[in-house]
């Protein structure tokens, strides 16, 4: 069983940067699609970026796009996002989790890291 501990969030002012990382145990990480979500203080989770098994797909949410880099590193069982230019509405808890071909995702969630952006 995948276990995932997130890392790396803060409080940054408007237009900083912020890197999370999402550390997976387990020998089967390097099988799953990984994604990084967020869930902002009364909305729903959504999925901000995801990377294919090899790391050479990736695909990013709308609100993310050309800010946000989402990247892995299958030896290290490492999933990394790279945050620029963050802006208010990026304030959230932030979580990885492993993504089905379906779209579901196939992992508990794990605690998550705050990131929030404000003046």
């Amino acid at each position: 069983q995948v276990q995932l501990v997130e890392s790396g969030g803060g409080l940054v002012q408007p237009g900083g940067s912020l890197t999370l990382s999402c550390q997976a145990s387990g020998t089967i990480f390097s099988r799953y699609t990984m994604g990084w979500y967020r869930q902002a203080p009364g909305k729903q989770r959504e999925l901000v970026a995801r990377i294919g098994s090899s790391g050479i797909t990736t695909n990013y949410a709308d609100a993310v796009k050309g800010r946000f880099t989402i990247s892995r590193d299958n030896a290290k069982n490492l999933v990394i996002l790279q945050m620029n230019s963050l802006q208010l509405e990026d304030t959230a808890v932030y979580y990885c989790n492993a993504i089905y071909g379906n779209g579901a995702t196939a992992l508990g969630w794990g605690q998550g890291t705050q990131v929030t952006v404000s003046p």
